[in-house]
């Protein structure tokens, strides 16, 4: 028996009547306020799933391109400008600086703290006079594009829970991220392809903390909302292609049928669950399509390819994700998120470090200049940074030649443009760089100005589970008024 048949046999009148009344209204009600085509927009700012009343104002961005670099880059080696550091060269970190900080299981047993400045150069670049290192030469040349916040400061001390920290706002894994806060929020622009996608890439070293999918997960938001991972082998997203013998329109056919019997427990039961299962078996099927058109980059110019770096036509590299990410934001995807692993130098830092900039610094000043030629730069927040960042004393041994550094969450340096004050620095830290004196910004701080800049009041974005109206911010979060465009 058609298995549609013989669900409608088991149903009894009563029934029937009952899901009438609390099933099939509530499901179409729930359809219309999550189809938002507005009336009279033009198609590229219509907006498709967002909740009523958001934005909450004007933004000064549309999407956010948010450039991971997973590991804590150190932010003495190529932003943060040190200049006194020679003078305390091997010198022990005085007591008063590090005021008994924890540390770290990698350097609790050091009986000494010897102070190691940079071994790069730094100059100044740009109307704004930016210093940045020599191993960041492309960025320098885009330093009046950027803001950089030099006064980040976490809680958490080691990777998982700084990283899980900044992208839900909590060191505990559960919460949704920020990504899916905003498909939650604001929708998507696009029925094409995803609201949120997110691509990762290895240091050529091979290391670095893994990353785990939960990362870029909808907690316990609806799992329509969370993060779509493209691969850089084989498929970009897997079962993505039909297999052997099941043509197009039997794809279609079966989705059709399999969409109905989803309908039927939906009204039966009403679990959100099953609308998402019905939304995310549509999108893949449209995905068959958008996808080899996102990912095929033979009409792309030579002379993009060339402002990308020689990595750019290698899938799966960091330049090859960033020249994705402009197609991505092209077509209407509202969060995109690189992550680039390998930052984490507790050891032959001057080696290493040098080859992760190498990686990502030409691709990253690269996305820059390609979104503001195209006129996307204005209306996109990029954002640069780790999870925390790194010790002015050495881990380890201290040589004329080698030395590492361990992690230091009270204070780092990110980046951002779009949508923000360009060509400004924001933020100060003290002569070691390990504390910050002067404008501290908190990693809730800077969840709620990436928020702001996207026309939505931080504290009013919430969404109530387990009897408490959950937020992005959690209690905290101030927005940093400085750095607004």
């Amino acid at each position: 028996m058609d298995p549609r048949q013989q669900f409608l046999s088991l149903m009894t009148r009563r029934h029937f009547f009952s899901l009438s009344a609390y099933g099939i209204g509530p499901a179409a009600m729930a359809t219309f306020l999550h189809q938002d085509l507005r009336a009279g927009e033009a198609p590229a700012l219509r907006t498709f799933g967002a909740l009523p009343g958001l934005p909450h104002f004007p933004p000064k961005a549309r999407r956010v391109i948010y450039l991971f670099q997973s590991g804590g880059p150190s932010q003495m080696e190529l932003f943060d400008y040190k200049p006194r550091l020679q003078e305390f060269q091997g010198t022990e970190l005085p007591d008063s600086v590090r005021m008994g900080q924890r540390l770290t299981g990698m350097s609790a047993t050091q009986s000494s703290f010897p102070v190691v400045p940079s071994k790069f150069q730094f100059a100044r670049h740009g109307r704004s006079g930016a210093w940045v290192s020599q191993l960041m030469p492309h960025t320098a040349k885009v330093a009046d594009e950027l803001c950089i916040i030099k006064s980040l400061h976490t809680e958490a001390i080691n990777h998982d829970p700084a990283v899980t920290f900044f992208q839900t706002g909590a060191q505990i894994a559960g919460r949704p991220s920020i990504g899916a806060w905003l498909i939650y929020g604001l929708g998507s622009e696009t029925q094409e392809l995803p609201g949120f996608v997110v691509m990762i890439s290895p240091g050529s070293g091979g290391g670095g903390q893994p990353l785990y999918d939960r990362l870029w997960g909808s907690g316990f938001l609806p799992t329509k909302f969370q993060g779509v991972k493209f691969r850089s082998v084989g498929d970009p997203v897997l079962y993505l292609s039909n297999p052997p013998g099941f043509s197009r329109n039997i794809r279609r056919q079966f989705l059709d049928a399999l969409g109905s019997l989803n309908q039927m427990k939906l009204e039966e039961f009403g679990d959100p669950e099953i609308s998402t299962r019905i939304s995310q078996y549509e999108m893949a099927f449209r995905m068959q399509s958008s996808v080899p058109e996102l990912t095929d980059l033979s009409k792309e110019p030579a002379h993009i390819f060339e402002m990308y770096g020689p990595d750019a036509r290698k899938p799966g590299t960091f330049a090859a994700n960033c020249l994705l990410a402009r197609r991505l934001a092209e077509r209407g995807v509202r969060f995109i998120q690189l992550f680039h692993r390998d930052w984490d130098h507790h050891g032959k830092l001057p080696q290493d470090l040098p080859k992760r900039c190498l990686e990502t610094d030409q691709p990253a000043a690269a996305l820059i200049q390609d979104l503001k030629q195209r006129g996307m730069l204005e209306d996109t927040l990029v954002v640069w940074g780790g999870e925390f960042g790194r010790t002015v004393y050495c881990q380890g041994r201290l040589t004329a030649e080698e030395y590492g550094r361990d992690h230091n969450p009270r204070c780092f340096t990110v980046w951002l443009t779009g949508g923000i004050k360009p060509g400004i620095t924001y933020g100060e830290t003290d002569e070691y760089c390990y504390n910050v004196v002067r404008d501290p910004v908190h990693v809730h701080d800077l969840q709620a100005t990436m928020l702001e800049c996207l026309g939505i009041d931080h504290t009013r974005l919430t969404y109530k589970y387990q009897g408490r109206h959950f937020r992005l911010t959690d209690v905290h979060g101030k927005i940093v008024k400085g750095i607004l465009a």
